[in-house]
C-alpha cells in the first residue's frame, strides 16, 4: 500500500496599512502576509498545522514576526 503525505506552506497577501516602522521610524505602508502550512494527504490538504502572520516596511524592508492579535488589531 502506497500512502501519500506531506506538508504545504502556502503565503497570502493581506490588505496591509500604514503606520511607524519600528526600525526606520518612517510613517510609511506596510505589507502584511499569512503564512500556513498545510497536511496535506495524497495533494490534498487536510488541516492547517501552524499560521503566522509577517509584517514588512515599505520603506527599509524590514520585516518582522506578529501574533493574531497584533494582526486583528491592524484591521479594525
Amino acid at each position: 500500500m502506497l500512502l501519500l503525505f506531506g506538508f504545504k506552506t502556502t503565503q497570502h497577501a493581506l490588505p496591509g496599512r500604514a503606520g511607524t516602522c519600528q526600525y526606520c521610524r518612517s510613517f510609511v505602508h506596510h505589507h502584511l502576509e499569512e503564512r500556513a502550512t498545510k497536511f496535506t494527504l495524497f495533494f490534498i490538504p487536510l488541516f492547517t498545522t501552524s499560521r503566522s502572520y509577517r509584517i514588512t516596511c515599505t520603506n527599509c524592508g524590514q520585516t518582522s514576526k506578529i501574533t493574531a492579535r497584533q494582526k486583528n488589531a491592524l484591521a479594525r
